[in-house]
């Protein structure tokens, strides 16, 4: 690996669910890999909702993860494109630059889904934060 940090940025418009997820996720990868020092983590939303969606709330929570204090923020296209890779979730009209690696996952919005379907769209957003720190560090958990 290099010197230089590994950015992951997790956005989606509002920043209320997926990319909330996503994030949340990502740092708990971070810490069980102990890449605290080397992998920076960054989530936003084109057009950011007042609070993350009481049902992804909810759902985190069963796996102790505490997404209550959480809000949605704004991320601009020049913070975007100082990640090595950005992951939106199906919902974005970003432009970055050629040197940034996009992934679109292209998800579901959790967004008034009863708790079930939220679930599932959580444990895919787990699976999909796990391959992504498999793929860009050699501190693979297997």
């Amino acid at each position: 690996m290099t010197d230089t940090p590994l950015k992951f940025g997790f956005v989606c418009v509002q920043n209320a669910g997926r990319s909330q997820m996503s994030a949340a996720f990502a740092e708990r990868e971070r810490t069980r890999r102990g890449l605290e020092d080397t992998v920076e983590i960054l989530t936003g939303g084109t057009d950011p909702a007042d609070e993350v969606h009481p049902g992804v709330v909810d759902a985190m929570a069963e796996l102790g993860i505490d997404l209550s204090d959480r809000a949605p923020q704004a991320v601009s296209d020049d913070e975007l494109n100082e990640c090595t890779v950005v992951a939106t979730m199906g919902c974005s009209t970003l432009e970055l630059d050629a040197d940034v690696t996009v992934r679109d996952w292209a998800l579901e919005d959790p967004h008034g889904q009863p708790i079930e379907q939220v679930r599932e769209i959580r444990d895919g957003i787990e699976k999909r934060v796990v391959d992504l720190f498999d793929e860009f560090t050699d501190s693979s958990t297997n």
